[in-house]
């Protein structure tokens, strides 16, 4: 067996620094120790050109309400809900397709799998992040561009 010298990256250590980022008004951030450097970059978020929608009256969304007896689980336990959606990646969660579109799903949405329900953008790249089963959307645990972290809950189907 071949051993390599790639050094071991900590991903908690890269998740550390873009949150310094993220908390500051810093645009980029770079860290070297010996052979292993790191640099978080913050982008402005890019949308892809759509073609000309008719104008469409988009009112704000309404906030999120647990259903009628149902009480909203306790934050700890937000993680570990079976229809829990987490974020495979950081980066920031953007709600709708592009500023002042309407929302790809809101509370109550019923969603089909591989239905988008939101996107994360990382790195300058716009990444749909599909359903991962049918259901109804009961709970969205995110603002619009708001900075997510790997597996952090974005949203509830049930």
């Amino acid at each position: 067996m071949m051993k390599t010298n790639k050094p071991n990256i900590d991903p908690a250590l890269v998740r550390e620094i873009a949150n310094l980022l993220s908390e500051s008004d810093l645009t980029e951030i770079e860290v070297q120790h010996e052979d292993l450097r790191i640099r978080v970059v913050r982008a402005a978020p890019v949308y892809a050109a759509a073609a000309a929608p008719a104008p469409v009256a988009v009112a704000a969304p309404a906030p999120a309400a647990a259903p009628v007896g149902i009480a909203p689980a306790p934050v700890d336990d937000i993680a570990k809900h079976p229809g829990v959606v987490p974020s495979p990646m950081v980066g920031t969660a953007y709600l709708g397709p592009e500023p002042g579109a309407k929302y790809f799903v809101g509370v109550g949405s019923v969603v089909k799998e591989g239905q988008t329900l939101l996107i994360v953008e990382a790195m300058k790249t716009m990444n749909a992040i599909p359903a991962p089963r049918a259901g109804t959307v009961t709970r969205i645990l995110v603002e619009n561009a708001q900075p997510v972290e790997y597996g952090e809950p974005l949203l509830i189907i049930e």
